[in-house]
């Protein structure tokens, strides 16, 4: 059943990965009416060819910009999955008169000045040494939460690429001052041992402007529970 009203959707996707992994909830978000855009950041994914020590966090905000300026996207729900709330809170920044909302999707929310490892100091010295152990400027991946299927798991582990650490140190620089436009944290509740994401829970549940939510699900709900994101989605939406 389409929705009343059609929605834009762009993901920024998280570490690590790339639009591909967005696959389940094209079908779902086209049955529902809406467009769904996931472009994928210089050097993974797709891109991976491209990867090379100099990208950064500006690399992958600048791609962004770039889909919705040649794309000329409109009225956009800005979609931030983990470390593309970096991006995405960059993009809003920058693209203020494009994106309506925000949706920050157990994802990192970063002020002025912060970078992903500032929000994340439990991380910083075992990604910089991982770093350095390989060709000193990209990180593997993370593993994948316990509760991915077999099958997702072998999809995933084929196509995760090393992450230039560049994107996980640099700061974030807002231009334009504080966003004030709607947003909404949705928290992934299956929590892994390191809670990395119950920060912002606790930030954005106490703090104005902001409309909270959970999911139940592990840390990337468009690959385990995907009709449960996109159910979710549409309740913010609507």
């Amino acid at each position: 059943m389409n929705s009343p009203s059609p929605k834009t959707f762009l993901v920024c996707h998280g570490a690590w990965s790339a639009g591909w992994a967005w696959k389940k909830m094209h079908p779902l978000m086209q049955a529902a009416g809406h467009r769904l855009v996931t472009p994928t950041y210089t050097g993974l994914g797709e891109r991976a060819h491209l990867a090379n020590p100099s990208i950064d966090l500006e690399t992958h905000i600048a791609d962004v910009l770039n889909v919705i300026t040649y794309e000329d996207l409109r009225d956009i729900v800005l979609l931030g999955h983990s470390y593309g709330g970096m991006v995405a809170t960059g993009v809003a920044d920058r693209a203020r008169d494009r994106v309506t909302q925000l949706i920050y999707l157990d994802a990192f929310v970063p002020n002025n000045g912060q970078s992903l490892l500032d929000l994340n100091e439990v991380a910083r010295t075992r990604m910089q040494e991982l770093a350095a152990s390989g060709d000193g400027w990209r990180v593997p991946p993370n593993p994948t939460p316990p509760d991915t299927s077999a099958a997702d798991l072998e999809w995933l582990t084929a196509r995760r690429v090393d992450m230039p650490i560049k994107c996980f140190e640099m700061k974030l620089k807002l231009q334009g001052g504080a966003l004030t436009l709607p947003r909404s944290y949705i928290y992934a509740t299956r929590i892994t041992p390191a809670d990395t994401f119950g920060q912002f829970a606790t930030r954005t549940k106490s703090e104005a402007g902001w409309r909270y939510f959970e999911i139940d699900a592990s840390h990337s709900p468009n690959v385990t529970a995907p009709q449960a994101l996109m159910a979710l989605l549409e309740r913010i939406v609507a």
